[in-house]
């Protein structure tokens, strides 16, 4: 997925592209229902209010190496590519049959020709023919200004000072569907926080593959 430094390039940009707009951002932590921090937790702002978001719509990459997905958990926009590498030395045959974007990438090796187009919001679980244990979460979003937890379950967004709603999602997260919270960015900083209740422990990366 974009990096930390591309995902709040983009957002100040557009920001400037806006003309008036006045750079604000967001840090958000997120723990679960223990208090401990959550790694891989989708965190971003959508609109509130309706006002329109830009469609920055920067491809994202999902690798295969050592049988398992690498990244476990991507977050792109709306409308957005992903390209899946193989950097095995077997082959792989990655398939989804999750409502927003289902589709079969047959047997491969190296670099697949064609992307994937994942152009409905939503979540999207991957797996393998070949390789049942390998598992990958891709959740689709309707706004540029996103991020994904690190270790410690911090994340910064950068966006347009404005009003949106904030919402925090994970693989595991009780009931499928994200937390959300109501916020206003200014010029400067805010902060806020979440805490998820899972329905089974946080998914482990090294739980992939065997």
């Amino acid at each position: 997925m974009p990096s930390q430094f591309l995902i709040r390039s983009a957002a100040l940009a557009a920001c400037c592209f806006s003309g008036a707009a006045v750079a604000a951002s967001v840090a958000v932590h997120v723990a679960d229902g223990n208090g401990k921090p959550l790694a891989d937790a989708v965190v971003y702002l959508e609109a509130d209010g309706g006002q329109p978001l830009p469609k920055l719509q920067n491809a994202g990459e999902i690798s295969q190496k050592g049988l398992k997905f690498i990244p476990l958990v991507t977050v792109i926009q709306t409308g957005s590519k992903i390209y899946f590498p193989n950097n095995d030395k077997v082959r792989h045959h990655i398939y989804s049959f999750s409502a927003p974007h289902k589709f079969d990438q047959k047997l491969y090796s190296g670099t697949t020709a064609d992307p994937q187009t994942f152009d409905k919001p939503g979540t999207v679980v991957l797996g393998c023919n070949i390789h049942d244990k390998m598992i990958a979460y891709v959740r689709v979003v309707d706004t540029p200004y996103f991020g994904k937890t690190d270790a410690t379950g911090d994340v910064v967004l950068d966006a347009p000072a404005g009003k949106y709603m904030l919402k925090a999602w994970h693989p595991d997260i009780a009931g499928g569907n994200p937390q959300e919270q109501a916020v206003r960015l200014a010029d400067g900083p805010a902060s806020a926080a979440f805490r998820l209740s899972l329905k089974r422990p946080a998914s482990d990366p090294d739980a992939q593959g065997y």
